[in-house]
């Protein structure tokens, strides 16, 4: 009986330094740790997704900085183009400003044309280039010299102030500008003295009523709000 005791404890004392019960208190963080340890090896992400992981993330960061820096760029593109043109206004104001109306007024013949043209009709050139012409050599320069003066003879931009602007252009500049608008072009197109008077009388004063509809609303945002070296 005392020999089957001893194999008994014997063989209980084996299982348990076998499966490291905890028994002692200060082991017990000792046998945690190295079970941690064990399972984190286990569970430990293969050393390629790693890489993969990164090569990912820095490609996104790469992808993400590239295009802040185009849409950086293409901004700055935006304001040095700016930049470029108040540049040229400033040091050559007049040949600037023809040039500017020279191409609003190409692109204002031709949207005119599209909007009148028949399906089957082309596109009178022509015409554009009488258009391109006055715009450059007549309209843009006067213009010019017109705010300087307006600027000069009333320099405040009051309410006031533009209302005078206003009236002036309306009953000076304004019909100046038309007669001279539509004698050129008829000159152009080779009508004789008397035609041109004809078309005067026929179109200067329905064209005249018609523009205070329109023109006396963008003379006063001009003079209003627009520094006089942008106004033309």
């Amino acid at each position: 009986m005392s020999a089957a005791f001893r194999r008994n404890a014997t063989i209980t004392r084996l299982l348990q330094s076998h499966h490291h019960p905890i028994t002692d208190p200060t082991r017990a963080p000792i046998l945690l740790r190295t079970q941690t340890q064990h399972s984190k090896a286990y569970f430990r992400v293969p050393d390629f997704i790693r890489r993969s992981t990164r090569e990912y993330e820095h490609s996104s960061s790469s992808l993400f900085s590239s295009r802040f820096s185009s849409s950086s760029s293409s901004s700055s593109s935006k304001i040095g183009l700016v930049g470029w043109y108040l540049g040229l206004i400033k040091s050559r104001p007049v040949l600037t400003k023809s040039i500017t109306s020279s191409l609003i007024y190409i692109a204002a013949d031709l949207s005119s044309q599209t909007i009148a043209l028949p399906s089957s009709g082309c596109y009178d050139f022509l015409r554009t280039l009488r258009m391109a012409g006055y715009g450059m050599v007549i309209l843009g320069p006067t213009l010019h010299f017109w705010f300087n003066f307006m600027s000069k003879l009333f320099p405040k931009r009051d309410l006031f102030s533009t209302l005078k602007k206003m009236v002036m252009g309306q009953a000076l500049y304004g019909p100046a500008m038309t007669v001279v608008f539509f004698s050129v072009n008829a000159f152009l197109q080779g009508e004789n003295i008397t035609e041109i008077v004809a078309r005067l009388k026929r179109d200067l004063l329905p064209t005249m009523i018609n523009g205070v509809m329109y023109w006396p609303i963008c003379d006063f945002i001009t003079f209003r709000f627009i520094p006089v070296q942008l106004q033309a």
